[in-house]
């Protein structure tokens, strides 16, 4: 498979996942709704760390940013971090097994989430509330899922 084609689904996995954070759900679902696009950038940064990384985490983090109306910089902060840290560590994150990279995931969303809080709070002073933290959970469960999908595509395509 040519490279460009590759790069083609990367980011068209990421836009699916930017379109999975703006659709509109109930109220009482949007609680839950995990964060899809940073799992994609996990994912995609223990898959190919050479090609996704902070600079892509970035970009999205800013368009996440702009789709939602948060202030600008936050999201982008918050994901550049988060994919540094796996950046960092994806080849001790790869041979771990599917219950302990869901739960290391949900330290990471958790980690997204503080970080959006403080920094939100240090902005705007939003106050804390545990409902911050439903995302987390619900990304963890969402984890191996996405994690068998994306990589299906990327074995079936041969994205390297």
């Amino acid at each position: 498979m040519r490279q460009s084609q590759g790069l083609g689904f990367i980011y068209l996995s990421l836009l699916a996942a930017l379109l999975l954070t703006i659709i509109p759900l109930p109220y009482q679902m949007t609680l839950f709704r995990p964060d899809w696009a940073l799992l994609v950038i996990i994912y995609w940064t223990l898959a190919l760390p050479r090609r996704v990384s902070i600079g892509t985490a970035f970009v999205v983090g800013f368009l996440t940013d702009i789709l939602v109306g948060t202030v600008l910089g936050v999201n982008a902060l918050a994901f550049s971090v988060v994919s540094f840290i796996v950046a960092a560590n994806y080849l001790k994150i790869r041979n771990f097994s599917m219950l302990q990279q869901a739960l290391l995931v949900a330290m990471f969303l958790a980690l997204y989430q503080l970080l959006l809080f403080w920094l939100s709070h240090f902005l705007t002073g939003v106050n804390f509330r545990p409902g911050y933290l439903w995302p987390v959970l619900t990304g963890m469960l969402a984890w191996p899922w996405l994690f068998w999908l994306l990589r299906r595509y990327r074995r079936q395509l041969k994205i390297q």
